[in-house]
């Protein structure tokens, strides 16, 4: 589409700009201001490409990220095929509200244009791409809880989280409480795209609810979305005259997805969100009981989310522990070991620890497809509610879990270990998703192998009984414990979360 059909677009038409004067912006960088009027034309504030000029760092990091990919992506592409197809186009655009908004915004949808109700991504033109540097740049106000009900200024002027913006001849710039990542509204903004109630009600991806229930909410601690996936630096927040060095901030915004086809800095996303992973969780692994009753058990404590873990879209992701008992070098014990390609739903595994959220239709029978919802079951673990260890809530957190089960047979294990190993894996999207729009014909098969696995490196513990630094008693045997951070083993850990519903 060209410049001229962006600019006739609904909400960008609306937009009043003062008038033009001869400035240059390109890759380069801004050229010195000559008057201070600003230049760009609405069709080109839409476009990504435009900010590049000024804003390279910024650009280059959103380029990259899944805000950029998050309407090329190949299982949201499917998802959105399949729910079309199967709803008869009823969907329409809740899906592309968030994936592509500047496009409903701009109505490219339904009778507009659109196929079955929703957008015609296939003929998206660029700008409409994605959550653009303009969808968040030109939004105005939060006028609900989820489901992007995000309002948009049709002023021209750009905001961000700047108090004293530099002036500058490209666009008017203002300061905006919701784009400041120190200030607590920001989750808001965040939040609005990053909560979602799907059409028949129920409540799905939950991350800013969870937030909200959690001590990153407020003080003495008040940790908003932006400060854990937003990092700073000194450095320029435009490349202008007279915009001096302040506290810039990354727009990679790392999270738990990854780009599935080639795509800018996919290796330097998929190591920002490793990072990110690595210190969320801390665990213990203790061995319990003498020779002839022993048990393992493995505590998780959730202190690096600012919500609960997994979050997201949490009824695809799929969490879990494995755990490796050996004596004299052989394994006699194991739980969660999962091939390269296999879904952990495969395993016959009795004492399985899967971290995900299981979803119902109507007749309460299990399905895949998030549209097809009428009910959700959790068991995430618990975000931090306080860090005062005398408060009894500040081990809500400490979810232990015994192997084997006490349902199993047996329930305890007749030899001792020499060694125990353990790991929390993380799939951002189960396998078993990923094979169900295959076979519906919505998803490249090529896209399962590329599917990544993640092992959280706090959770990563070997234990033996000579590196054993935690020990005490419980139920008259000894409980030897590694641990990462500050666990304290399963002292005060409370019987990790089950399903009620559903079973791995």
């Amino acid at each position: 589409m060209s410049s001229a059909g962006l600019s006739s677009l609904s909400l960008v038409a609306v937009i009043t700009l003062t008038a033009s004067v001869n400035v240059s912006v390109g890759v380069s960088g801004c050229k010195a201001p000559t008057a201070p009027a600003p230049t760009l034309t609405p069709a080109e504030l839409l476009d990504p490409a435009t900010c590049q000029g000024c804003h390279p760092d910024a650009f280059a990091d959103w380029s990259g990220s899944m805000h950029a990919y998050a309407s090329d992506d190949p299982v949201f592409l499917a998802m959105e095929a399949r729910a079309q197809r199967e709803t008869g186009g009823a969907i329409g655009t809740f899906c592309t509200r968030c994936h592509a908004p500047m496009a409903v915004l701009n109505q490219l949808g339904g009778a507009d244009g659109g196929t079955d109700g929703g957008i015609d991504l296939a003929t998206l033109p660029a700008p409409l791409k994605g959550v653009t540097c303009f969808f968040c740049h030109s939004a105005q106000a939060v006028t609900g809880t989820h489901d992007n009900p995000l309002t948009h200024a049709t002023d021209g002027v750009m905001r961000a989280g700047l108090q004293d913006p530099t002036p500058n001849t490209a666009h008017d710039s203002a300061y905006l409480a919701l784009l400041d990542r120190n200030d607590p509204s920001s989750a808001s903004l965040c939040g609005s795209c990053h909560d979602i109630v799907n059409t028949l009600g129920t409540p799905l991806e939950q991350t800013y609810a969870e937030w909200q229930g959690t001590l990153f909410s407020h003080e003495p601690l008040e940790l908003t979305c932006g400060e854990c996936h937003m990092t700073g630096t000194q450095g320029l927040a435009a490349n202008y005259p007279g915009a001096g060095v302040r506290r810039v901030h990354s727009h990679q915004f790392p999270g738990v997805d990854v780009a599935l086809t080639d795509f800018p800095q996919a290796a330097v996303q998929q190591a920002a969100v490793q990072a990110q992973l690595d210190n969320t969780l801390q665990a213990a692994l203790c061995v319990k009981g003498n020779a002839g009753q022993v048990s393992i058990q493995v505590v998780l404590d959730n202190v690096g989310a600012g919500h609960k873990w997994p979050s997201g879209a949490t009824q695809d992701r799929r969490a879990w522990v494995e755990v490796i008992a050996s004596s004299a070098g052989q394994p006699f014990y194991s739980s969660g070991v999962v091939a390269d390609g296999q879904s952990v739903l495969d395993l016959k595994d009795p004492d399985l620890w899967l971290l995900r959220d299981c979803i119902f239709d109507s007749q309460g029978q299990p399905v895949n497809m998030f549209w097809e919802a009428a009910s959700h079951d959790s068991n995430q673990l618990l975000g931090p509610v306080t860090n005062v260890q005398t408060d009894p809530s500040y081990y809500l957190t400490h979810a232990l879990r015994t192997y084997p089960a006490s349902t199993s047979v047996p329930a305890t294990l007749t030899t001792m270990p020499d060694s125990v190993t353990m790991r929390v894996r993380l799939v951002p999207v189960g396998l078993d998703v990923l094979d169900d729009l295959i076979d519906g014909g919505d998803l490249d098969p090529s896209v399962k192998a590329k599917m990544a696995t993640f092992s959280l490196g706090a959770t990563t513990l070997t234990w033996t009984a000579a590196t054993a630094t935690i020990k005490y008693p419980e139920d008259g045997l000894p409980v030897l414990c590694v641990a990462s951070g500050l666990s304290n083993g399963g002292v005060g850990a409370h019987p990790a979360p089950e399903h009620t519903m559903c079973t791995p």
